[in-house]
């Protein structure tokens, strides 16, 4: 069956009309006439059997249909054009692999072994983009994910790849001139939130037999550097990954106040539509990934 998709010439002069909101700026911008433009908008409505613009003699402005569509088309053609760029680049070679991750867990963990991956894979680009939470594959150009929770998106395959072991940090000058504390003195101190994981120091402390009043109370932040940073600078204590802060706590600027770990129920997972399960580039980024949270996992125990 023959596919309901516009014409390409009439797509672009739509998404250029619609950002200049002036079909004679569009037409400087594609070397055409403003008649053509106008005829190829004209067909576009006709072959979607919607207004796009509002025309008057002070010029021409987007409908309420016209808007959505104009966003639709924008992203598309941009992924189009982003896309043929970096085939004629690589004239056919490799690939390219989009993909959203947690900011912290890409800064701090992916981000050092990337270097890696591209050494053994020169011809594969790994394009990041940061995202705290879920979504829908279809909505965006992201081909995976890397996503800490729930694995459970509809249309997608997972690969669990670690936990998060949480261990109590602060600044050595917060507690000064203590070094160490009991489990249930870290109360004394503001407890810092992490947003996504609002029961962190519930669940801490409950590991331990605990029961803490307020343990729910505190500044809240949305990702782990910002509670590092409010850490290392005696805002309070903060429970963090271990591995996310391991320069800081070699270089002394962060302290484990209380020598106890939670391992979380939840993972980081490895995420991605199922249509694209055979992608090549796909398979070699989520090999090379597992093998390299595999490794990280078996240095952890030894530490």
């Amino acid at each position: 069956m023959r596919r309901k998709i516009p014409n390409t010439w009439a797509l672009t002069a739509f998404e250029a009309a619609a950002r200049h909101a002036s079909f004679t700026k569009a037409a400087r911008e594609l070397a055409l006439t403003q008649s053509a433009i106008c005829r190829q908008i004209a067909g576009l409505e006709d072959f979607l059997g919607v207004k796009l613009f509002l025309r008057s003699k002070r010029g021409v402005s987007l409908t309420e249909a016209g808007q959505t569509y104009s966003r639709q088309v924008s992203l598309r053609l941009d992924a189009v054009e982003r896309d043929t760029l970096e085939l004629m680049a690589r004239r056919g070679l490799g690939g390219t692999l989009e993909l959203a991750t947690v900011p912290t867990f890409a800064t701090r963990w992916l981000l050092p072994r990337l270097a890696g991956f591209q050494r053994t894979y020169p011809d594969i680009t790994i394009n990041l983009n940061t995202s705290t939470r879920p979504f829908l594959f279809d909505e965006t150009h992201f081909d995976a994910a890397i996503y800490f929770g729930d694995a459970s998106w509809p249309g997608t395959e997972a690969r669990p790849l670690m936990k998060e072991e949480l261990v109590p940090v602060c600044s050595p000058r917060l507690i000064a001139p203590r070094r160490k504390l009991k489990p249930e003195e870290i109360r004394r101190y503001p407890l810092l939130q992490q947003s996504t994981r609002p029961y962190a120091w519930r669940q801490w402390f409950e590991s331990l037999g605990l029961s803490i009043e307020g343990d729910m109370t505190g500044p809240r932040y949305e990702l782990f550097s910002m509670l590092s940073q409010a850490a290392i600078h005696e805002m309070g204590v903060a429970l963090i990954p271990r591995f996310l802060v391991e320069d800081e706590l070699n270089s002394g600027l962060l302290m484990v106040p209380v020598k106890h770990t939670y391992v979380s129920e939840k993972s980081y997972f490895f995420i991605y539509p199922e249509h694209k399960a055979e992608s090549t580039v796909l398979a070699q980024f989520r090999d090379w990934l597992e093998a390299e949270t595999e490794l990280y996992r078996r240095q952890a125990r030894l530490g």
